[in-house]
């Protein structure tokens, strides 16, 4: 019971410095630009790409590395639209049929199906999409430009 009551005690103390020093180093500014409520969250629109219909009869392997190549293309493009905020395939094949997932900046499926538009690895049925309004950290973009600094591609 003395061990229970330490780690409650733990964890309440615990709570309420992280509340302190996160009330100290809170940035009103910052938090506008990135569009935080007032837990530093929002909504984004999570993408997930899975095997489309048409994925297995593509296999010309020039044609593949061209819709590919639009594919990324069309990435780059929605992160320059300040869009795509965090994109990346699944490390190892699932049963799912889940190939990867894009965290879109948008407030609508709509928007969001039509800057995928410009996608030809979609256009073309090698991958289907899953859309789905996803709540999380309003910080995320910032990872990109740490993610810059680290690739060399």
């Amino acid at each position: 019971m003395k061990k229970f009551i330490s780690i409650i005690t733990f964890l309440f103390f615990s709570v309420l410095t992280f509340a302190q020093n996160n009330s100290e180093i809170f940035d009103q500014k910052l938090a506008n630009s990135l569009g935080a409520d007032e837990r530093g969250m929002k909504t984004y629109m999570l993408v997930i790409l899975k095997t489309g219909p048409k994925d297995a009869e593509i296999t010309d392997k020039t044609q593949r590395y061209e819709l590919f190549k639009g594919h990324f293309s069309n990435m780059e493009a929605m992160e320059k639209a300040g869009k795509l905020k965090l994109a990346g395939p699944f490390a190892t094949k699932n049963n799912l049929q889940y190939r990867g997932i894009f965290l879109i900046d948008a407030k609508t499926e709509e928007e969001v199906k039509t800057l995928l538009q410009g996608d030809p690895t979609i256009k073309n049925g090698i991958f289907d999409v899953e859309i789905l309004p996803w709540y999380g950290s309003a910080a995320i973009p910032m990872h990109l430009k740490y993610h810059k600094m680290i690739s060399k591609k």
